[in-house]
Parts: structure tokens; sequence; C-alpha cells
């Protein structure tokens, strides 16, 4: 069914759980390392991989961040709340519990003000952020799908096991229809973005560390109850986000316009086609049976833990947008598209770092973005810090660079050939000062093109560009262009 008919038919309510890793630097129950891409198994002890007799005992920097996150999504903190075991049987689960929190969670009744395309605001309302700790990883060896549909054998890494993790859980969000999928993508945006600047996690979707289910259902217009949801597990990046809620709400109506009904359950999402799998029949809490953690004490953080805790909340990313906006003088729209680039934090920390505003604009949007796409990967997982793109951007307002030569520098830092400094001394990529060396290369041009040395000669000084144009080839681009056109002027006066 085309999306229109959808909306035109159906109102959709979504809810979303967002699973974000915090990034401390061991695990919530024991002391192992969080490190992301050890070697498989390396990172374990018995703790987590539940051996008899281990007893886990809670990371306060885990607590003190889940507590934060909460203030920050404008939640009440529970004087008092406590851990649960979630029973179920997963391979990458070795204890078979997962230590969750359920009727009684760190922070509860909150809210997100998230910002449209079009400059308008959704408030999403946030059930509850409650603390628990991530799974292990199975890898599902000879299937094609990378599942374990068809595969020979699957392997299991629990260095991921007891990593911290926040989930957040919003309440239903109704009255959304055809923004849906825009309001879940914003939604999960804005979600990145305030929890990277709280610095609580490296919110990496490729890497899972935020991770993203989306619950979606559809009921008639007029009627009074939900329908039936289904849960698509684990979607990973923003685009997927909406791609999902969209596919869902098409999928959904065309079971109910054909007088099937949806079936409660989990989907797998397809990054290649953008559709959803069914996955397995959806559990209820009750499937769970939830009961106290008994090896953990209850979390009781007092007021003034909690006060402490708020005033060291940065300038939220909103705000700060606002601030940088008006600092600059961008238009809403240029914001936007720097938000939506991923490129604003980047540019911010450039310039941090002693660039002009201007200047890390105009590499982070150009020249980065287009390598960024061309290597398929996110504009902050390039290979380039923005203290490095400050240092080329330094050189070449000394005159040590021209643009063409930073760009050689970028690509050079981006290959892994080292700091902006040593690509240029290691590459000789330097501009050429040497006067003597430029006169011999103007020369040598000027006397390969007579007839253009002669319009030089006649007054028409626009035609030097061809003569610059073949020194810089003749020198790598390492002259300073303005230089050479000097230099040619001269020699044909």
């Amino acid at each position: 069914m085309e999306f229109t008919e959808v909306v035109s038919r159906f109102d959709p309510v979504m809810g979303m759980e967002v699973h974000v890793e915090l990034h401390t630097s061991t695990k919530m129950f024991c002391g192992c390392p969080t490190a992301f891409g050890a070697e498989p198994n390396t990172q374990v002890c018995p703790v987590c991989i539940g051996l008899p007799g281990a007893l886990p005992v809670a990371n306060r920097q885990a607590v003190e961040w889940a507590i934060k996150i909460g203030l920050a999504l404008n939640c009440s903190i529970a004087p008092h709340s406590r851990f649960a075991r979630k029973n179920y049987f997963y391979p990458d689960q070795p204890k078979n519990y997962q230590i969750s929190q359920y009727d009684e969670p760190i922070a509860f009744d909150g809210y997100l003000d998230v910002q449209l395309e079009d400059g308008s605001t959704w408030r999403v309302d946030v059930e509850r952020a409650h603390m628990e700790e991530d799974t292990g990883k199975s890898t599902h060896v000879g299937s094609a799908s990378g599942r374990i549909h068809g595969a020979t054998h699957s392997l299991l890494d629990f260095n991921r096991a007891g990593v911290p993790l926040i989930e957040i859980v919003s309440k239903p969000i109704v009255g959304a229809g055809e923004r849906a999928p825009e309001i879940a993508r914003a939604y999960v945006s804005a979600l990145r973005d305030l929890l990277k600047s709280l610095d609580v996690s490296d919110v990496r979707m490729d890497q899972g560390s935020m991770r993203c289910d989306a619950n979606v259902s559809l009921m008639e217009k007029g009627a009074a109850e939900f329908g039936t949801r289904t849960e698509t597990k684990n979607v990973n990046s923003l685009r997927s986000v909406e791609t999902a809620v969209r596919f869902e709400m098409c999928r959904q109506a065309d079971v109910l316009a054909e007088g099937g009904e949806v079936v409660l359950e989990t989907r797998h999402f397809h990054e290649g086609d953008g559709t959803t799998t069914a996955g397995r029949p959806k559990e209820s809490a009750e499937d769970y049976r939830y009961f106290p953690e008994p090896d953990l004490a209850p979390v009781e953080p007092s007021a003034d833990l909690v006060e402490e805790i708020r005033a060291t909340l940065p300038e939220l990313p909103w705000v700060r947008r606002a601030r940088v906006q008006e600092q600059w003088g961008v238009s809403d729209e240029e914001m936007r598209d720097l938000v939506n680039a991923g490129a604003l934090d980047l540019i911010l920390a450039t310039v941090d770092a002693g660039a002009s505003p201007a200047e890390a604009r105009s590499w982070w949007v150009s020249y980065l973005t287009q390598q960024a796409n061309k290597r398929e990967v996110e504009l902050d997982a390039l290979s380039i810090t923005p203290a490095q793109v400050a240092r080329v951007i330094e050189l070449v307002a000394e005159g040590k660079l021209t643009n063409k030569l930073g760009r050689q520098v970028v690509d050079a830092v981006l290959d892994g050939d080292g700091e902006p400094d040593q690509v240029v001394a290691d590459k000789g990529l330097e501009v050429v000062r040497d006067d003597s060396a430029l006169q011999k290369a103007v020369d040598d041009a000027l006397a390969a093109q007579p007839d253009i040395a002669e319009k030089i000669r006649s007054g028409k000084v626009q035609a030097a560009g061809a003569i610059v144009g073949a020194v810089m080839k003749a020198t790598r681009g390492q002259a300073d262009p303005a230089r050479v056109k000097e230099l040619v002027i001269t020699a044909c006066s």
C-alpha cells in the first residue's frame, strides 16, 4: 500500500526503545575492560560469563551516568531503585538471565523535545531510563544473511557481556500521522546528540554502542485502542530507523486491508532493501519472570548527589546550536544541514583547535564530506581528528600549503600516513618559495608557449592563467599561484 493511503486510513503509534552502551572503563558488575574491538573472549571473568558463585558489584560511575542521562532527559530520579533478574535463555547470555531494572527504574517520567526538518518541535515523552548489562555477541558462520538460519555453526564472543547499558523507553508516540518516520529518526538523532554531549557514550550506531528497537502499530481512524505492535530490533543507523518505521507502517496496512491480523513479534531489519522479516513471537513481561536481584543492594542516591550530578550537565546541544547559529550568522536551513550531516560538533571542535569558523565549515562540509561519501563511512568515522584538520587549515593560512596541497595532506592523514606536519615533510609537499626555482619554471613555460607570452606582453593579463597552470603542473602543485602570477607578469613587462 502506498504510504499516502496508509496515513489516510490508519493512525500510527510508535514506541522507541534505545539501548546505549556507556563507555566506562570497566563493565557494569565486574572489573573487565570494555574496549571495543579486542580479540574475542579476552575481556571476560567469572562474573561476566556467569560462573557459579561469582558475585556482581555495581559500577558506581555507570550509576552516576545513568542519573546524568535521566536528568538530561528531564526525568525524575528515583530515591530508591533496584536491579532485577530478567530470565531468558539465549546463547550469548551466559547466566541465562540479564541483570536489568523492571518496576523500579532509576529514572522515569521525562521528555525530549526534538526539532524536525521544517524547524518545528515535537515532544517525545520518556517512560523510563533504566540500567542493565549488555549481552555477548553471536557470529553465525556460513549463513548468507548473517543470521542463524542456514549457518553451519555459531561463534560466541563474551567481551560485550556485562558492558553497562542504559535503555531509554519512550511512551507511545501518537498523532504523528505521515510524519511518524521523520519523528522516529529525529528522536533517535536528538538522543544521539544529547548522549554524545554528556560524554557518557560514543553512540556509534555502526559499532552497536547505540541501538534502536522500533515498535510500530496501526489503528483504524477513529479507533480508541492501539493495534497490535511489532518490534523491529537493533536498527543501527538514523536512516534505517526512518526506513524501518515507514516499511512497517506499509506492511501492516497491507495485512489489515486484506483482513489479516498483525502478529505480536520481533522483526529483523534488512539494510540492503529496507524491509523487515519476522523474528520470533514477542514475550510479555510475565514471560521473563522478573524478580529482585538478590546479589545487589538497592540503588539509593542522595538528593545531594543528584544535585551534584545536575551541576555537571553541559550546555545541551540545541541550546549550543542556537548560540552558535547567532554567532556565525547562519540561517535555520544552513544549521539544519550542518546537524543532519553530522558536521556541527566536528566543526566546533576544529574551531576550538584554532581554526576559523568559516574555514572549518568549508573543509568539513565540502571536501571531508566528499571523502566520507567516497569511503562509505559517517563523517565522524573518518580517520582524521578536528585538531588535524585545524593544523592543515593553519598550514594553508601560513602559506606553507595551497588548498590543493592541503587536500593531499588530508588524504594522506586519512590513509594513516601520520600527522599533517609529518606528511608534509615525508612527501615534500610544502609550497615552493625559492624564487630562482620558480623563475626557471616560469621561463620554461613562457618559452614553451610563446603565443601566450605575446598576449601577456600586449596587455592581455588574463592570459597569464595558462602559464600559471603550466608552472603549477611542473611543480606538482607546490608553487604559490599568486607568486607565480607576479613572476609571469614581471617577466612579460
